[in-house]
Formats: structure tokens, C-alpha cells, sequence
């Protein structure tokens, strides 16, 4: 980005304080700076003035349930095979996270689950892979999504890897844009003297972020029509599953999203349901008691139902969807950030607060759920697909996912 863009933006978003601190800036880090917008979506910040939409009616929705996709199973793999070997469907993992949470300081996907063996995260995912590939006899192209924060290393450690032999031709990898970080006043933060706070976009900036960087052209010249897009923590999912392939494309969908029956209704899992008519996933913590206390017309709870983080995208729904089209959520977090002080030699101290003190701002994928139109909800066994890893211990673990793991016979 030029001066002279980066001026206009600043003031379109009425940024006079950005402004302020670039006219203070020596020639470098102006540099720096107008470099790192090339990374940043500055139309999110449209978000700040309007972010306090209303949910619409829910109501809940048909799921595909497990004793149906099994009468149909023959036909379904059928359908799912023939458009993997035809070339049309890839896979896209959203790969940017960190394993902080794990008391790890690189990719999660680098994350070792092993106890006699090194198990890595990304093996699994790629292990899964290959059991398709080998099933269905046809490679398919995989997209992992990395962040500023962590794609030079994934990009080594999966070539240290050669990619736990998966045909690295197959394997594309791209940067997630970032946001940039707004303190409670809307102003935009700084991390360094000639740095932005910033973050992901959210793992719904996964399709714009292909755009940038062109691959959305490379799956059209591929001739890929379908993307399941998924998360790297869960270790025992299916990738480019035919089953789940082919129920959606017979559907006629433009979606398809895995879903297990919840635990309990409390569950830190979205629900799939209806919104307005629409296919939608209500969020655990937008759950009202009167939503976990409904009944379909069964008897059974209404909203039993979470997603997993993997879905199936057909891309001719993907391309109609405009980027500034994506509901952009708030999230109030603790930032650190940059403050003038009178006792430092450089004259700035990196605060780290104690609450949250700014606004990151985000998209999630869960929202072209409801923008695509329509969509399957599939059920799989929770036993056998969905071994999330988000804590060291406890629900959600690594703990829970090695005893998983280990019911199923793999060795660790």
C-alpha cells in the first residue's frame, strides 16, 4: 500500500490518531508499516457501527441421522468416489492457530499427542487423508491455511515431514489476512512503535484469503467443485469422506455440515437449526434455556445437534458470496499494546492489561452455513470422528483424544 491509500483509508475509518503517530514516524517505519497493510482488511472496521444484530426466529432442522446414511451407504460412497477420482472435491484445513492453550509457542498442528512415539497433529490429519486416497484409489488437493504468525514454520516442518507422505504436489499453502485490533474508543492499536495489533480475520476469512492469494482461479482451472474445510484439532475426522461426499452432492445442498449428537445440551458446540428459514448454527453461548428446553415434533430435543468444524462447500454458491458480505463479529479481548512512558529510553512500554481492552474482529465459517442457502446436516459416531484437542486436560483434550484414539486401536 502507497502513502496516499493508506491516508484515505485512515481517514474513511476516521483513524486521526493513526494519522497523527504516522506524521511522528522516521522514513523506516512508515515502511513497515504501510507493508504490513497489505495484509490487513480495514473494511471490517464497518463492523464497530453495527454489530448489535439481532438473532432471527430459530427453528430446528432436519438432520440426516445415522440409521439413514447407513441404508443409503453403497450409494452415497458410490457418488463421493466417482467425484474424488473426477477431480472435484479438495480439502481445506484451517490451520493458523497456535498451541498456546497447550503451552506450546508454535502451529498446533505441530502439536506431539504421542506417549511411546512421536504423534503430531498434522500426521493424524494426513493419515486420515491417506486413508481415503487409498480407499478410493485418486489423490486430491489439499489447502492449509497458515497465519503471519506461523506459516514459515508449518511450511518446514511438513517438508522436515514430506508432508507424512502425502504427495506434496497435492499440498497448497496460504497466509490468512489479518484484522486490525480496536481499542474501546475505535481506535486502531499498536503492538510495537512501527507495529498494528493485529489478528486473524477468523476462520470464516478462509475463502477471501484464497482469493488473494489465487487459488480460488487454480480450483476453477482444477476443475474442483467442491471444499471440505475443516479444523486441525480434531484428530479423528474424516477428510474428503465419500460417505459424507456423496449424501451431500445427492442432496442437491450447497452445504454439507458433520454434526454428532451433543453430550449434553450445554455443550460448547454450535447447534444446527434454522434461522429465518435459512440453515444456521446458533453458537452454545447464544443458546436461551428455551431453546435447550424444546422438543421437535419427536419428542426429542430440538437442538441435540452441534457441528464439528467440517463442512462441504460447493464453490459456485463460494464465488456468488461478496467478502464484505460476511457478517464481521466482536469479540472483546485483552491486547497488549503500546503506551507512551516518561521513564523508558525509547519513550514507549508494552502494556499487557489484566481485562479486556479492545475489540478483535472476526468471521467465522460457520456463517456461510446460512449464506450458502441450504445445507446437510450429517450425523457421525462422536467415537469415531470427533477427538477435538483444544485443552492439556479434561473435556476437549489431548487427554480425551489419546483414550480415544487408543478404543480405536491406534498406536500411540
Amino acid at each position: 500500500m502507497d502513502e496516499i491509500q493508506f491516508r484515505s483509508i485512515m481517514e474513511q475509518y476516521e483513524q486521526d490518531k493513526v494519522l497523527e503517530k504516522f506524521e511522528t514516524m522516521n522514513d523506516r517505519d512508515k515502511e513497515r508499516i504501510l507493508k504490513q497493510c497489505d495484509f490487513l482488511d480495514f473494511s471490517f472496521l464497518n463492523a464497530l457501527s453495527n454489530h448489535d444484530a439481532k438473532r432471527g426466529k430459530i427453528e430446528p432442522i432436519r438432520t440426516m441421522k445415522l440409521a439413514e446414511i447407513e441404508q443409503n451407504r453403497e450409494k452415497y460412497e458410490k457418488i463421493g468416489t466417482e467425484a474424488i477420482k473426477a477431480g472435484k472435491v479438495a480439502a481445506l484445513v484451517l490451520a493458523g492457530g497456535m498451541g498456546t492453550r497447550l503451552g506450546s509457542d508454535h502451529a498446533k498442528g505441530m502439536y506431539d499427542i504421542g506417549i511411546t512415539r512421536p504423534v503430531y497433529i498434522f500426521q493424524r490429519m494426513f493419515e486420515n487423508m491417506l486413508d481415503v486416497v487409498n480407499s478410493t484409489g485418486a489423490k486430491f488437493h489439499l489447502f492449509i491455511m497458515t497465519s503471519l504468525f506461523n506459516d514459515k514454520e508449518i511450511r518446514e516442518f511438513l517438508y522436515e515431514h514430506k508432508c507424512f507422505g502425502y504427495d506434496p504436489k497435492f499440498v497448497h499453502f496460504f497466509v490468512q489476512d489479518m484484522s486490525p485490533c480496536i481499542d474501546l474508543e475505535g481506535n486502531i492499536m499498536f503492538s510495537k512503535p512501527d507495529e498494528f495489533a493485529m489478528s486473524p480475520n477468523g476462520n470464516g476469512g478462509f475463502y477471501s484469503s484464497m482469493m488473494n492469494a489465487g487459488l480460488d482461479e487454480f480450483c476453477r482451472e482444477q476443475g474442483i467443485e467442491y471444499i471440505n474445510v475443516f479444523a486441525i484439532d480434531n484428530v479423528l475426522q474424516r477428510i474428503a469422506d465419500p460417505l459424507f461426499v456423496g449424501a451431500t452432492i445427492d442432496s442437491g445442498y450447497a452445504t454439507g455440515a458433520k454434526v454428532v449428537k451433543k453430550a449434553d445440551p450445554g455443550e460448547k458446540v454450535g447447534s444446527i437449526c434454522l434461522e429465518d428459514g435459512q440453515p444456521s448454527v446458533v453458537e452454545y453461548y447464544d443458546m436461551t434455556d428455551e431453546l435447550l428446553e424444546a422438543k421437535d415434533e419427536d419428542g426429542e430435543p430440538a437442538y441435540e445437534y452441534g457441528v464439528i468444524l467440517n463442512y462441504l462447500f460447493r464453490l459456485k454458491e463460494m464465488d456468488g458470496i461478496v467478502r464484505n458480505e460476511m457478517p464481521v463479529h466482536i469479540v472483546k479481548k485483552k491486547v497488549p499494546y503500546l503506551a507512551e512512558s516518561s521513564t523508558s529510553e525509547t519513550g514507549y512500554v508494552t502494556v499487557k492489561p489484566e481485562e479486556p481492552n479492545a475489540f478483535k474482529l472476526e468471521t467465522l465459517t460457520l456463517d456461510f452455513v446460512r449464506m450458502m442457502g441450504s445445507c446437510l446436516p450429517f450425523e457421525v459416531v462422536r467415537e469415531r470422528e470427533f477427538a477435538p484437542i483444544k485443552n492439556p486436560m479434561g473435556v476437549d483434550s489431548v487427554e480425551s483424544a489419546r483414550k480415544m484414539l487408543l478404543a480405536l486401536g491406534y498406536e500411540l
